[in-house]
C-alpha cells in the first residue's frame, strides 16, 4: 500500500517500504549579464524551483498520524522548474534530517545550477546540474550532481521552457544522483595546540565508477588561500599506494577510507591561530568536482588572576588589578562586582576599571588587564569580584578577593612594647 503524506511543513511521499519522497524549495541560480551593457558585473539571477527527492529512508519512529496529501500538478506546466530525483543510489547520508528541519524553523539552504563536466561541451546530452543543500542550524551539507535520465517520447512530449529540457509526463525533469560530497559539520571549534577532524566524504553511482579519484584540501582566511593537502589515487588500484602530499605538518587523511568508503575527512594536530579560518574540501572524480565548506575556529580560554594575594583596607585608595592572559580570540569582557558584608547580592562597580591595551603573543593569543581603584570607604569584608567573559568559555570565570580591616600602626606596637617592659623591669627592681 501507497500512501502520499505531507510530513510536517515538507511534502512526503511514503510507502510500505519506510521510503519517502522529500519535495523542496529551491532556486535556479543562473550568471547573468552587466547592467545595461555599462560595465557592471556579471549579476545572478535566482528562478523559484521545486526539487523531490525520492527514497529517502524514513525511521520506523515517524508518526504518520495528522499527515496531507501532497497531490502533483495536474497538468503539467512547461513553465515548472520540478526536478525529480532518486536518491536510493548512492545514497543521501543523513537526507532524514529534511524531513521536519523547516516546520523545527531550522531554514534550508537549496541552489540548483547548471554543471559542465570537464572535457565536455556545454550543450551535452545529457544535461548536468549542481545541487547544494544545507540546514541552518544543522551539521548537514552536501553538494550532488544530477544527471538527465532519458524521457519516453509520447504524443504530447513537452520541453521545458527555461531550460529547453524534455518532461515527463507528470511534468518534471527526471535526473539521478550520480556524485555526491557531503559532510556532517559546517563549522566546528577546536582548542590551542589541540587536534581535530574535519569530516568530509564523496559517494559515486555504481553504474558511472570513475577509476581516479583528487583530493584537495585548502584553507582560506582573509583573503589570502593556501593548500594543505592533497592526495591522489586509482580506485581500483587496491596495492598501488595513493600519492598524498601534506603541505601543513601534522595534517593526514585514511588512505584506507578514502579507497574503500569514501572518506576524506582531514585530521590536524597541534593546532596553532594560524589554522582557523574556512576549510575547502574538494573532490576530483574522472571528469566531475564537487566541494564542502567547513569553518574552523581557534577557542582558547583565558587564564585569569589578581595582583594582590590579600588586600588591606588603607587610608589611601588602592589599585587591584584584573589579568586575562593567553586567550584567543579577542573577544574578552571583564567586569567589576562588590559585595558589603551585609548585603547578599553583589553590585555592579558603578566606575569599572581601566582596561590596558591588548597584548597580543608570539603564539597568536591576547592579554588584557583591568585596573579598578578600591576605595578606603569600603567596610573590612567587602568582597570584589572580576567577571571575566570570552567565547571559550562555557560560563564566565569569576575571581575574588576579601577585604581585610587594616593592621595597628607598628609605632604603637613599639611604644607598648617599651611601657611594659619599663613596668616590667621597675617591680623587679622594686
Amino acid at each position: 500500500m501507497i500512501k502520499i503524506l505531507f510530513f510536517g511543513c515538507f511534502l512526503t511521499f511514503v510507502n510500505a517500504d519506510g521510503f519517502a519522497d522529500v519535495v523542496l524549495s529551491c532556486s535556479l541560480v543562473e550568471e547573468g549579464t552587466g547592467l545595461g551593457g555599462m560595465g557592471g558585473g556579471a549579476l545572478f539571477s535566482r528562478t523559484p524551483a521545486t526539487l523531490v527527492l525520492r527514497d529517502v529512508p524514513v525511521g520506523p519512529e515517524e508518526s504518520l498520524d495528522t499527515l496531507t496529501p501532497f497531490v502533483p500538478p495536474s497538468v503539467p506546466d512547461p513553465d515548472l522548474l520540478l526536478f525529480e530525483n532518486k536518491v536510493s543510489s548512492p545514497e543521501i547520508p543523513n537526507a532524514a534530517l529534511l524531513l521536519h528541519a523547516d516546520c523545527n524553523e531550522q531554514e534550508v539552504m537549496c541552489e540548483i545550477s547548471r554543471y559542465t563536466p570537464r572535457g565536455l561541451p556545454e550543450s551535452s546530452d545529457p544535461a548536468y546540474f549542481m545541487v547544494s543543500l544545507s540546514v541552518e542550524g544543522l551539521d548537514f551539507s552536501t553538494s550532488l550532481i544530477l544527471q538527465t535520465l532519458p524521457v519516453d517520447k509520447y504524443e504530447q512530449t513537452l520541453t521545458q521552457n527555461k531550460l529547453s529540457l524534455p518532461l515527463s509526463q507528470s511534468g518534471t525533469l527526471l535526473t539521478k544522483v550520480i556524485f555526491l560530497v557531503f559532510s556532517d559539520i559546517n563549522s566546528v571549534s577546536a582548542p590551542l595546540r589541540g587536534e581535530i577532524l574535519l569530516h568530509c566524504g564523496f559517494k559515486q553511482e555504481e553504474a558511472t565508477l570513475a577509476p581516479e579519484v583528487g583530493l584537495e584540501w585548502r584553507l582560506q582566511h582573509r583573503g589570502k588561500g593556501r593548500k594543505v593537502l592533497e592526495m591522489k589515487s586509482r580506485l581500483d588500484d587496491t596495492e598501488g599506494a595513493p600519492v598524498v602530499h601534506g603541505e601543513r605538518k601534522g595534517s593526514m587523511v585514511d588512505t584506507a577510507q578514502v579507497l574503500s568508503e569514501g572518506n576524506v575527512s582531514m585530521s590536524l594536530t597541534e593546532l596553532k591561530v594560524v589554522d582557523e579560518g574556512t576549510y575547502i574540501c574538494t573532490v576530483n572524480l574522472g571528469p566531475f568536482h564537487a566541494q564542502q565548506v567547513i569553518q574552523l575556529r581557534i577557542n582558547q580560554p583565558p587564564q585569569v588572576s589578581l595582583s594582590e594575594e590579600k588586600l588591606v583596607l588603607k587610608k589611601t585608595p588602592q589599585t587591584l588589578s584584573c589579568h586575562c592572559a593567553k586567550y584567543y580570540p579577542l573577544d574578552a569582557e571583564m567586569e567589576w562586582f562588590f559585595l558589603p558584608p551585609t548585603e547578599t547580592e553583589p553590585k555592579l562597580f558603578p566606575h569599572q576599571g581601566s582596561l590596558s591595551s591588548h597584548r597580543q603573543h608570539g603564539d597568536g593569543t591576547f592579554s588584557l588587564s583591568s585596573h579598578l581603584s578600591v576605595p578606603p570607604s569600603f567596610s573590612p569584608g567587602t568582597k570584589i569580584t572580576c567577571k571575566v567573559s570570552h567565547p571559550a568559555l562555557d560560563d564566565p570565570l569569576y575571581i575574588s578577593i576579601v577585604l581585610e580591616s587594616p593592621q595597628p600602626d607598628s609605632y604603637w606596637w613599639v611604644l607598648g612594647f617599651l611601657v611594659v617592659t619599663v613596668l616590667f623591669f621597675y617591680q623587679v627592681m622594686k
